[in-house]
């Protein structure tokens, strides 16, 4: 019986994942050098249906700024083109309180980059994220993550 009970909650819990999700993350440590382009590399196999690009930032309190500024070069590897573009987060409220989430010291921002985005074909693509602050080592990032998820209707 205990196993038919834990088969079940196996089978409902991959059954409540989302498939129209993946998350990519590279970790940082605290120290984010501007010469060091993070790079995620994505596998389209449904561009008929719209994604959301979102930027998934974990920072701490020894991020010394209230926003974070970056190049993105969005490349599209088939046809070798890139495109570029510079963004501005911000990333805490007027009187310093990080506008993430999370417990203790670490909090996580989701940033949107490209909401309801339509590929062009299915195939690879690559997203390059550099920091453009004016540190050239920038502290208080602990990881930048990408997350493509299925446009909702």
């Amino acid at each position: 019986m205990h196993k038919i009970l834990a088969l079940f909650f196996v089978l409902l819990f991959l059954t409540g994942c989302n498939q129209s999700e993946t998350v990519h993350t590279q970790k940082l440590n605290g120290k984010w050098n501007k010469k060091a382009e993070q790079k995620f590399e994505i596998n389209i196999t449904d561009a008929q249906h719209p994604k959301n690009i979102i930027f998934v930032v974990r920072n701490n309190n020894d991020y010394p700024y209230s926003n974070l500024r970056l190049i993105v070069n969005f490349s599209d590897l088939k046809n070798k083109k890139t495109v570029t573009d510079t963004l501005n987060y911000v990333m805490a409220q007027p009187n310093g309180e990080w506008i993430g989430k999370g417990f203790g010291d670490t909090k996580e921002i989701l940033f949107q980059y490209k909401l309801d985005y339509q590929f062009p074909a299915n195939g690879k693509y690559s997203i390059g994220v550099i920091q453009a602050m004016r540190n050239d080592n920038l502290v208080g990032i602990e990881d930048i993550g990408i997350k493509i998820e299925t446009a909702k209707p």
